[in-house]
């Protein structure tokens, strides 16, 4: 560990304390965790669950959800460059084909892959809040949940309002953005519109990234029903983003879209949430930028599916119920035409014990799929109010992963998949207390995954091609330890938030001679956040990012920024990486030095 950045860090926060300390009581706002079909406020929940507000999104310093999760422990963001132009998502030791992305509920997974779950990240700017639900959690969202999910959930409009944002840095960075609301008498529009430019940090990284958001709500005095739609354009030269780092010619353009509607309809007990949606992806990938035709490969997929929720509340607990149905078409010219059909049922109950101390939830998730038939989810969640803000938790449940048309088809020069391939399966436990008052929060989990048929790539002789097959068993276990302190100087407020985890991973040998499969998740994950404000409208974040993987390599990394809050303007200083840090995170990717970007938001109401 980089010893003089941390006491860097201690020392100022130990400047921040020393001065005249005031704190100010006030109440914690009770943050409702949506994504699923009991909705439980945040401190009665039973799992490890992360909750980022809009305002601490604004204070982090991240232009884009690729950074801003980098700075949570126990979630392992692989970039690959600046600017969120391609990064893979991983909690706790997971892989990117085990992490479930939703955006308001909708679960935005792709068949193909699941280097495409971050396509869909929406600009920060239209972000309410993220809610990180560490463990197994296919019980309550499905397949794909496999080690965690997480939810965006997108802002209401409050207001008339326009916001305009300008910013520019190091590697010829250009970044706008545009947000507009209207608040009408029977409806409610959000809209935004962004785009990113680069020159690249080295040869071939340049970028052009552009996404178009709307968020809309109808017959507000009646039933009112509720559209979201975004589209994203991302164009970026991948110098040794996949095969080898050798590969500094690759280049690739995504397109993602959703299109999601929804409504909520409340009877008494009864509350139904009914919403259909399509998601698509089409990723086009060359080896060679200026020679396409050498080697490319065309993926086109398309998700269609309608989900209902429902909970109903009775004497004897509430009981939530869904069903989600959904088909998926894919085109490639690699993969070839593929078409899926899933069902998913859900079912879960919550029992309250010893006056609503203890609560007690099992539930169970039934999946069919059309070409691996069906597969069944239970689990089981527990918490005990200890007193007024502590509780212990803990939950167990079965996991697995459907393999993606990547793992069953892909082919190439050196690698072919597996259409006989099985799911990935795995059961989880997880063991918690957490303490919430307004001005500490804390919390401490121990879990432990043990998984089964996970995929790896193998083959007998040097000169064979990789093959996909599930020969691989993992235990993966460990704690995550998260603290934040609130307090007020001089009527000004002040944050300090550290969170850390320990991830074990014991790989299974195989007698194969040759194996691709690589655990190299963080071992030791660190995370401080330093959120101060000395006078009126300056406001400073120090962020501190310390990972050591399972390969023994480490790298620890501070951020900072500054932002000065005017009557309609606000101006902004990001800088990256100050120490000039020398690491990779994922396929020996050099990540850039330090860089600055300069913002500036206008306002108008």
């Amino acid at each position: 560990m980089k010893y003089p950045v941390v006491l860097f860090i201690a020392l100022l926060m130990a400047m921040q304390v020393s001065f005249t300390q005031e704190v100010v009581k006030q109440e914690l706002e009770e943050v409702t965790v949506t994504a699923g079909r009991i909705d439980l406020p945040f401190s009665k929940n039973s799992r490890t669950i992360k909750i980022i507000s809009s305002e601490e999104i604004k204070k982090s310093g991240a232009n884009n959800l690729a950074d801003l999760l980098q700075q949570i422990t126990g979630v392992d963001i692989r970039r690959r460059g600046t600017g969120g132009a391609q990064a893979d998502l991983y909690i706790r030791g997971g892989s990117f084909d085990q992490t479930l992305l939703l955006i308001d509920g909708i679960k935005v997974d792709d068949a193909q892959t699941g280097h495409h779950t971050l396509n869909l990240a929406l600009p920060v700017e239209v972000i309410e809040r993220v809610e990180i639900v560490k463990g197994a959690a296919a019980r309550v969202y499905g397949q794909n949940a496999f080690t965690g999910a997480i939810n965006i959930v997108t802002k209401d409009v409050i207001e008339n309002h326009l916001t305009l944002g300008i910013e520019g840095g190091s590697y010829g960075q250009k970044n706008a953005s545009v947000t507009v609301s209207s608040e009408l008498s029977t409806s409610s529009h959000l809209v935004n519109y962004s785009r990113s430019l680069s020159d690249g940090y080295r040869y071939n990284t340049d970028y052009d990234n552009q996404q178009y958001f709307v968020k809309s709500i109808f017959n507000k005095t009646g039933l009112p029903v509720e559209m979201i739609a975004t589209y994203t354009d991302r164009k970026f030269g991948s110098n040794g983003f996949y095969a080898s780092p050798a590969a500094i010619d690759q280049y690739e353009e995504t397109q993602a879209s959703l299109l999601g509607i929804s409504t909520m309809i409340q009877e008494e007990n009864l509350m139904i949430k009914p919403q259909v949606y399509w998601r698509r992806n089409q990723d086009e990938y060359v080896y060679l930028r200026h020679n396409p035709s050498a080697y490319r490969n065309l993926h086109i997929s398309n998700k269609v599916g309608v989900e209902l929720n429902a909970s109903f509340t009775s004497s004897i607990g509430v009981t939530g119920f869904g069903v989600d149905l959904a088909s998926v078409y894919l085109s490639s010219n690699n993969l070839g035409n593929r078409e899926r059909f899933m069902t998913t049922v859900f079912l879960e109950h919550q029992f309250k014990l010893s006056d609503g101390k203890l609560d007690i939830t099992p539930g169970v998730a039934i999946n069919y799929f059309s070409d691996f038939k069906f597969h069944a989810f239970p689990g089981i969640d527990l918490g005990y109010q200890l007193a007024e803000r502590w509780r212990a938790y803990g939950n167990i449940g079965y996991t697995y992963r459907i393999p993606t048309y990547t793992d069953l088809y892909y082919t190439s020069p050196n690698t072919i998949g597996n259409d006989g391939l099985e799911p990935e399966e795995a059961i989880s436990e997880e063991i918690g207390i957490k303490y919430l008052s307004s001005k500490i929060q804390f919390s401490l989990a121990l879990f432990n995954r043990d998984a089964a048929k996970l995929i790896d790539y193998v083959k007998e002789n040097e000169t064979d091609p990789w093959r996909a097959e599930n020969v691989r068993n993992v235990n993966s276990r460990g704690l995550e330890a998260n603290i934040a302190y609130g307090y007020r100087i001089d009527n000004h407020m002040q944050k300090i938030a550290f969170g850390y985890t320990f991830l074990k991973d014991d790989v299974k040998n195989l007698d194969i001679s040759y194996s691709q499969y690589s655990v190299n998740s963080l071992k030791h994950h660190l995370t401080a956040n330093y959120t101060s404000q000395f006078v009126k409208n300056v406001t400073q974040t120090l962020v501190y990012k310390y990972a050591e993987r399972t390969s023994g390599d480490s790298y620890a990394v501070v951020d900072a920024n500054v932002t000065v809050s005017l009557r309609n303007l606000e101006v902004y200083a990001v800088a990256n990486n100050i120490f000039n840090t020398a690491y990779t995170e994922t396929n020996m990717v050099p990540m850039p030095k330090g860089n600055m970007l300069f913002g500036l938001r206008f306002f108008f109401r």
